[in-house]
C-alpha cells in the first residue's frame, strides 16, 4: 500500500509506493487505480501516459492546459533525478502564485500528484533522466499555456546554475506569471 503526504499546496500530494527489495533488486507497483483512490480519496482516471528523456541542466516548463483540457498529473522518475515543481495558478486559492518543489528520482521512487489548476515544470539534476507521467486529460495544443521558468516574482530555485540551464526556444518565449494568466 502506498503512503501519501500532503504538501503546502492544497491538492498536491507526494506518493510513496511500497518497494519490495531483496538480493535480486526490487519490485514495486507504480500505480494501482483502486489503491490510489482508496489512499488519496481522489476519483481520478488517468487516460494518457507520457515519457521524456532529458540531459543534465534541462529545464522544462512551466506548462499547463486550460478549460476542459486542464490536466491532473502523476509524475515519477524511472532513472536519474529531477527537481519537480508545481505552481498554484488557481486565482481563488490561498496559495495562488506559490510553488512547491521536491526531488524525484529513480532511487527514491517518490511520485508527485499535481491536480488541475497548477503549472508544472522540472529541471534535470543528474547526467540524464527519464520522466514518466500520467494525465487525466488528453493533450490539446490549442489549450496549451505556459509561464516563463525564470520569472523573478516566482523566485523558483531550479538547483541548476543559470549558465548550465538548457531551455527550449518555446519555453524561453513564454510570458511571465502576471501576463500568462490574463
Amino acid at each position: 500500500m502506498m503512503k501519501v503526504k500532503h504538501t503546502s499546496l492544497e491538492g498536491c500530494l507526494i506518493i510513496e509506493p511500497k518497494v519490495f527489495r531483496d538480493h535480486r533488486g526490487y519490485f514495486l507497483e507504480s500505480f494501482n487505480q483502486n489503491d490510489f483512490q482508496k489512499t488519496t480519496g481522489l476519483d481520478t482516471s488517468f487516460i494518457q501516459d507520457n515519457q521524456s528523456f532529458s540531459n543534465y541542466g534541462t529545464v522544462r516548463g512551466l506548462h499547463y492546459q486550460t478549460g476542459d483540457w486542464a490536466q491532473s498529473k502523476l509524475i515519477r522518475v524511472i532513472s536519474g533525478e529531477i527537481l519537480d515543481v508545481a505552481l498554484d495558478i488557481r486565482p481563488s486559492s490561498k496559495t495562488f502564485g506559490k510553488h512547491f518543489s521536491l526531488v524525484l528520482s529513480g532511487e527514491n521512487f517518490l511520485q508527485f500528484y499535481i491536480p488541475k489548476g497548477f503549472a508544472h515544470g522540472f529541471s534535470v539534476l543528474s547526467a540524464s533522466a527519464v520522466v514518466a507521467y500520467k494525465c487525466d486529460q488528453y493533450y490539446h495544443q490549442a489549450a496549451e499555456r505556459g509561464i516563463r521558468y525564470s520569472d523573478p516574482t516566482l523566485a523558483i530555485d531550479w538547483k541548476i546554475p543559470t549558465e548550465k540551464m538548457v531551455v527550449s526556444d518555446k519555453d524561453l518565449s513564454l510570458p511571465g506569471f502576471e501576463k500568462s494568466l490574463k
